[in-house]
Parts: C-alpha cells; structure tokens; sequence
C-alpha cells in the first residue's frame, strides 16, 4: 500500500459517476465507473434517480479505492465535476425529493415563452427582453427549456409537490458537494445554465435579483453562492464510512465538465482550445473577454477567477452518436470492432452522410426539432461505411461549430488538444484533424482527462500547485496532422454536410409537429 496523497476524483456524467484515484504527480492509480438509467420520454421528459446517482457513486469509489493501493488515510480531497444545467430538487438536509431533471428535458419551453420570449422574436428570443440578459450574464435562459429555468417553471407549474417540498434546486455537482460535506452551497461556475449571476470581468459574481425575478425564480430556493475553488468542508463523518475514507477529508467545490475540461486537456493559457467528444461535445478556452453569440449560442461563462471567462458551447449529440449505433443497431459489437470496422471502410464512406442531432441541437444553431439522418445510403452501403459516417459526421458537426468559435475569439486557431471517450481512437482524432483542418494534439488518457482536470484543479485550490502548473501535467503523446492522403476527400464533403441544416431543418420540424414533439 502506497502512503502518498491522493485525490478522490469524480465525474458524474449523464451515464453514471465515473470515479478516479490521482496520484499527486496526476497520474490516474485506478478508475472505476457505474453505469445508471435514463427516462426518455416522447413529451421532452429526460430525467434521472439522484438516489441512484449517490449508491452507485459509493460504489464505483469504493472499488476505486481498493484498487489504487492506496492508504485510506492518505486522502487529500475530494474533487467534483461533471453535468451540468440540470437540476436535482433537495430538502433542506440535502436529501433528492424528486427525480432529476436533465439538461436535456424541454418540457418547461412552454413557459420559458412568458420569459424570454414576445410578440416578435428570433429563435424564441425577444430582443427586448434577452437584451439585459446578456449584457449582465453573457446568455439567457434557452427557448426550449433545457436549462434549469425551464426546470423550474416545469416544477412550479406541472409538479407543485415536488417543488413545494424541496428547499433548493441543486446543479448535480452541488448536489454531491452537500451530500458530502451537509453544506449547501454552489458557485458562479456551478450555476453558469440558471444565468441569473452577475457576470463582470475583474467583479466576484452575485446573483443579480432583477434577473431572479424575471426568470420566475424563488430566490429562497437558490443555494448561496461562494467563490469558484472554495472549499466546500470537510466529508461527514457517515459519509466517510460509507467510502472508507476518513472524516473531515477536504471537499473542493464542483466544478462543471468544461472547467476540469481546460485542466486536464492541458489548454490553460488564453486561447489555447480543447475539443471535447464525450456523451456531448464541445470547443472551448479560457479567453480575457466577456462576449456572447446569440444567434449561435456561444457565450463567455465564469471561469476558475474572475478575469478570464471560459468560451462554452454545446453539441447535444457527440461521442453518444457511436453509443447510440451499437446499443441500437449494432448490439453484438464492441465499441473496439465498430472503430476497427470503421477503419475498413473507404475515406468519405463512398459519400453517405450523417447528421448527429439525435437530440437536437444548441451550437451553432439552438434546434430542439433537428433529427438525426443518413443521406446517400445505397445497396453497396455496408456496416463499416455506416459507422464510418457516423465518426465523420460527428467531426464535420464540431467543424460546423468551429467555424463560429474561431470567429467568436477574433482569430485563428492554430491547433486543439481532444480529449473525451471519443478521442481514445485514432481514426476519431484523425477525422477530427482533416475536418478542423488543424493539428490536432491528444494528451495521455484523454477518456479521464477531466477526471484528472478535477483532481489537479482541487490541489491548485489547496495552495499546491498554480494553474499553469496544473495544466503542464497533461502531457501530450500523439499528434494527428490535418495534410493526410485523405485530406481531399473531407475538404470536398464538408461543404456538403454544411448545407444540410438549411436543407433538412424544415423537415424536421414538420415531422416533428406530426409526431407531437
């Protein structure tokens, strides 16, 4: 057994809590994950059990644990990231007293009309109301209620119990924080999606009551805030028991995905940008600007201080696409054969297309009704081409994107770091290098990069180590370079899969409205 210090790290992610033992060089000594079940349901309903989240987060630590040799004793911190913009209903100990409403759940973007919506709008947006929003927090509450303002008029209108029992609505990070230490509290990067904050460049964040009240928001039922990299207490003596872990451990603020994101791709110094492909996906970088993008849903959002925001967009579907393939269509397979496949079939998979929007969209256009698709398909397509197509069009979806980001930061960026479960495979970094046309660097571990993000961000909030120092420890071990024998071919289909918003957006909102979605 090892006596060095070492992290707890964890990553609740939508497909269960992902957990980690780091090492104080941030090295990963043992992961464990624990998968847990989702509701998807016709009406927008997307939701699941905190309860569940909590046994199997006790669970995948204490196999962590015991498989680190490590010495319980030796416990540093416990450090938090993952989801966010959802929202988990807690009485006042903390305790869940509803299900969790996901990022994903639309069934408020009825009533988020009332609040930025009017007589003439632009994607759901009037500009006289959304104005204000911007101006003080960087974004607004979302047309389709997948955020935690549509959570809460959903709660307040459709399932009043529920929100009458529970004194706060937690982001999922802030839920573990209290569920650990019994102290209630979030941060302005934690509460980023309710975007009701204050968010001035060189200001510490408040909430801003003016945008409290217009969200309908009952600021009783807002946890108070404290400043980003606070530590939140000590673990409960109970819940020490439970994790084999001694009481009163450190516990560091949560942390949302594109924070840990930044740290552990190793891209810390301003505009140095990471790409992400994990259940969803996203570009992103510590910039010295407050900006927004309306129209394309790009924003700067509070970041590790004060002075230098983070760029946050969203893809919906991202590494979720090639899940959705093999729990759907290809069960049999591995997620090992369907890349191996895929590297069988030709560059370009002979011209079919996939569109990722199995869920919508939000970056670069915010599209609830958008529907997955793949066009060109004939009697030669086979499997391989299949799973081809749907890897390329995951990287031509984040092309898309970046081609708005690079426009967002007012200049060209020269490279990207790729980090997520998808950048475990060469041919997914290697699409993504033809498709950004960039290099594109892939540092060790990139499937637990954020977990390593979380654990080095909680040792530069206990006064170990800066940021720039957290960040050098993700080191990169591969390059993909966008000059390729294949570069060609996704130079020519690019601008074919560009065109196909335009051209298949009123479709699906056709079928949508046929369908009653």
């Amino acid at each position: 057994m090892s006596a060095d210090r070492w992290v707890l790290a964890i990553d609740l992610g939508n497909g269960g809590p992902k957990v980690a033992v780091v090492d104080a060089g941030g090295n990963l000594r043992s992961v464990a994950f624990r998968p847990v079940s989702v509701h998807i349901g016709l009406d927008g309903a997307a939701t699941q059990d905190a309860d569940e989240w909590w046994s199997t987060l006790v669970e995948a630590s204490r196999d962590a644990i015991a498989n680190g040799n490590v010495e319980a004793a030796a416990a540093e911190a416990i450090a938090i990231t993952g989801q966010w913009g959802s929202t988990v209903p807690v009485d006042a100990a903390g305790r869940p007293v509803g299900e969790v409403l996901l990022w994903a759940d639309t069934r408020g973007g009825k009533y988020v009309r009332d609040v930025i919506g009017g007589p003439v709008s632009f994607q759901g947006y009037a500009p006289q109301r959304v104005l204000p929003w911007i101006r003080t927090t960087g974004g607004a509450p979302t047309p389709s209620g997948a955020d935690p303002t549509g959570h809460s008029l959903l709660l307040q209108r459709e399932m009043r119990a529920v929100y009458d029992r529970a004194a706060f609505l937690l982001e999922p990070v802030d839920f573990l924080g209290a569920r650990f230490t019994g102290r209630i509290a979030a941060t302005p990067a934690s509460m980023t999606g309710s975007w009701v904050t204050r968010n001035r460049l060189h200001e510490e964040p408040v909430y801003d009551q003016r945008l409290v009240r217009w969200s309908k928001r009952d600021a009783a039922k807002l946890p108070p805030l404290v400043p980003t990299g606070s530590v939140l207490g000590g673990v409960l003596p109970d819940v020490a028991d439970e994790f084999g872990i001694p009481a009163g451990v450190p516990v560091v603020c949560g942390t949302p995905d594109l924070l840990s994101a930044v740290i552990g791709s190793g891209a810390v110094e301003p505009y140095a940008t990471h790409v992400t492909i994990s259940t969803t996906a996203w570009v992103g970088a510590r910039v010295p600007f407050k900006k927004t993008d309306i129209l394309h849903s790009i924003a700067t959002v509070p970041g590790f201080d004060n002075d230098f925001p983070v760029v946050a967009n969203n893809h919906e579907t991202g590494g979720a696409a090639l899940r959705w393939l093999r729990e759907q269509v290809l069960p049999d397979e591995s997620y090992d054969d369907l890349v191996t496949k895929a590297e069988g079939a030709p560059a370009g998979s002979e011209g079919v297309l996939f569109t990722p929007w199995l869920n919508g969209e939000r970056s670069p256009v915010d599209d609830k009704r958008l529907r997955a698709s793949f066009l060109n398909i004939s009697l030669r397509t086979d499997q391989a081409t299949l799973i081809r197509s749907v890897m390329e069009g995951v990287a031509f979806n984040a092309r898309w994107l970046f081609d708005y980001y690079e426009k967002f930061l007012g200049r060209r960026v020269p490279s990207v770091r790729i980090i997520g479960g998808g950048a475990q495979s060469d041919l997914w970094c290697q699409l993504h290098a033809y498709a950004l046309d960039r290099p594109v660097e892939r540092p060790a571990d990139p499937r637990d990069a954020q977990l390593k993000g979380a654990a080095a961000w909680a040792r530069v909030c206990l006064g170990e180590m800066t940021l720039e120092q957290a960040g050098r420890q993700a080191i990169v071990t591969d390059t993909f370079l966008p000059d390729g024998p294949d570069a060609a071919v996704y130079r020519a289909l690019y601008p074919e899969f560009r065109r196909l918003y335009r051209t298949l957006k009123k479709t699906h909102q056709r079928l949508g409205r046929l369908n009653g979605t």
